[in-house]
């Protein structure tokens, strides 16, 4: 799989095709949701089940089987719903044909049979949890859950969130288990040169306009009373529930705050590993099953937890969140603040640098002088800065090195507003790749292509050794792995 392209965005282009079909198009903010049957059933009871279930199976029944790969199956309506799922993301499906999605899901089936066979465990709270956050940002993105049900055609939440629980699981095995294949492969400098000298001169990659940016931001105070107000309401909440046995969860559904969890009464399914902030846990996991929390205040807000029942390592809980909000006058001294600095770096003062470690709220950046970290690479230089924050773009891609945006406004995630100045440090215009001065980006490429080397080494093998059937005309594809074991 040597990746040698004419410039980088077919570089680009081709690779994420082929780690999306290899991986499945998987992905939080742009999870794809692919109605994928993921019950495991013995090899020697699939023609069995394929005939008896006829009745019983109405989709089965129209579908048909496309493949079987060790335990899972693949309907040929699975095939379609990728094609759905591509389109509702945006992605072109021009160049796609059947015989390579199909042989993305025998992928994907091929990684979560080995998974499991590999003993690689997914707890169920860690998948109920990621669904949590799932439905929130679908809901956040259509208005209602009955848009989403509407949407995805199923009856009740239960039964869609039964479903996203097999397909989730499923997703994170193969995950798990395509990590496990790549964890220990590294490269060394010599490879990243041999990789690099491989290419002939004339197609080695073009790199696009890239950007440097440095950030100072300003947020408005959130006076004390406001906060007081909040922790307030939240004692009388836990006085209510703990004096006159007042329902939690009702108090949730009404005041509590956090889009993800108030509908369902606050209620939330936690373990010690879980992605939850560390104030949140640390309250969880010191409490008693019945005992409901003092007010207690994390990046979010403030919060009450009750617990409902503790299980070894994991907790079922409910909590309520309020969020303090700002005020008008708070607002006004933060926008006073921040064009007061303007004025000062304009009239040469203030270093932007010096100025965002002494007055930037924004810690991540405020040490590094505000320098802003792509996390994708984990470079200072940002590419196609249009597609990855289309407002950012608009607000500075005009302005030239050196250059110091106007005053903009931006919002955290509870929605307070916040604002800052952002500088264009330097621009480097479009280039054929230097190896010296590309280092870290052809590094990334030279790994990926190892990566894929390792990854098509496994799927040889483990082809050979599972259990494995194409029917109907996916037995006439040509596939890039050896599927029909001929």
């Amino acid at each position: 799989m040597q990746l040698k392209m004419k410039n980088l965005k077919s570089i680009i282009k081709t690779t994420r095709l082929l780690l999306a079909i290899l991986f499945g198009f998987t992905g939080y903010a742009q999870d794809v949701i692919v109605t994928d049957s993921t019950a495991i059933q013995p090899e020697d009871e699939i023609a069995k089940n394929t005939v008896a279930q006829e009745n019983s199976s109405e989709r089965r029944k129209v579908d048909g089987i496309a493949a079987v790969i060790g335990d899972y199956i693949i309907l040929d309506s699975d095939v379609d719903m990728m094609y759905k799922d591509m389109q509702s993301q945006g992605m072109s499906t021009a160049d796609v044909t059947d015989c390579q999605l199909a042989g993305s899901l025998m992928e994907n089936k091929l990684y979560a049979h080995h998974a499991i066979q590999d003993s690689i465990i997914i707890m169920d709270a860690e998948v109920n949890n990621y669904i949590d956050q799932q439905i929130s940002e679908m809901v956040r993105q259509v208005g209602s859950m009955e848009k989403v049900l509407e949407f995805y055609n199923k009856e009740n939440e239960a039964e869609f969130r039964s479903e996203l629980f097999e397909l989730n699981k499923e997703r994170q095995l193969a995950s798990r288990m395509q990590q496990r294949i790549i964890e220990g492969v590294e490269i060394t400098p010599e490879e990243v040169r041999a990789f690099y000298e491989s290419i002939p001169e004339d197609e080695r990659p073009v790199f696009g306009e890239e950007i440097e940016l440095s950030q100072i931001v300003i947020k408005p105070e959130i006076p004390e009373s406001e906060k007081q107000k909040v922790i307030d309401r939240l004692n009388e909440f836990r006085a209510d529930v703990l004096d006159n046995d007042a329902s939690f969860a009702t108090k949730a559904v009404l005041y509590s705050q956090d889009p993800g969890s108030a509908s369902e009464g606050g209620a939330i399914s936690l373990s010690r590993k879980d992605n939850f902030v560390k104030e949140f846990k640390d309250v969880a996991f010191s409490l008693q099953e019945g005992e409901v929390s003092e007010p207690f205040e994390t990046e979010f807000g403030y919060h009450i937890i009750q617990i409902d029942r503790i299980r070894g390592q994991n907790v079922d809980l409910r909590h309520i969140l309020l969020i303090p909000d700002v005020t008008n006058t708070s607002v006004e001294e933060a926008k006073a603040k921040i064009d007061s600095i303007r004025k000062r770096l304009d009239e040469g003062v203030l270093d932007f640098a010096e100025a965002a470690r002494e007055f930037s709220d924004q810690e991540e950046t405020r040490g590094d002088g505000g320098k802003l970290i792509n996390p994708q690479t984990g470079s200072t230089r940002f590419e196609e800065l249009a597609r990855v924050d289309p407002k950012l773009y608009r607000e500075v891609g005009e302005l030239q090195e050196g250059e110091i945006s106007l005053r903009l406004r931006d919002q955290d995630r509870t929605g307070r507003p916040f604002f800052k100045l952002v500088r264009i440090d330097k621009r480097i215009a479009e280039h054929k790749a230097n190896y010296a001065k590309d280092f870290s980006k052809i590094k990334e490429l030279a790994l990926r292509d190892k990566q894929l080397e390792a990854i098509e080494e496994w799927q040889k093998e483990k082809i050979g050794d599972t259990y494995i059937k194409v029917n109907g005309k996916f037995k006439d594809c040509e596939y890039s792995s050896n599927w029909l074991k001929k």
